[in-house]
């Protein structure tokens, strides 16, 4: 029996890396897991959807549409809801062989 990698599996169903096909799997993979991220840490927090929208400045269907990925949400939202949430975050930046980490 041959077993198949992950890696193996993603290049041949989604495409090899740098294909956009895969570029734009891979982003909303991200998008999927800062989503996630920020519902686990509101709900640790014991904040409602409501009562973060309030310290963001945003409507609760906007927190909800983050959280599942509903949206594309500006970065400048994205960076103010972990600051509500006193979460820290770091990014990590390559260009050219040349990489960037943002604290």
């Amino acid at each position: 029996m041959k077993t198949t990698s992950l890696e193996e599996l993603t290049d041949k169903h989604i495409g090899k890396v740098g294909t956009l096909k895969r570029d734009a799997f891979e982003n909303e993979l991200r998008l999927d897991l800062i989503g996630q991220t920020i519902k686990e840490i509101r709900i640790e927090r014991n904040l409602t959807q409501e009562q973060l929208g309030e310290l963001v400045g945003v409507k609760k269907s906007q927190i909800s549409k983050i959280e599942n990925s509903l949206t594309d949400a500006r970065f400048e939202t994205i960076l103010k809801v972990f600051k509500a949430l006193n979460a820290k975050i770091n990014f990590n930046i390559e260009l050219s062989n040349k990489k960037m980490v943002i604290d």
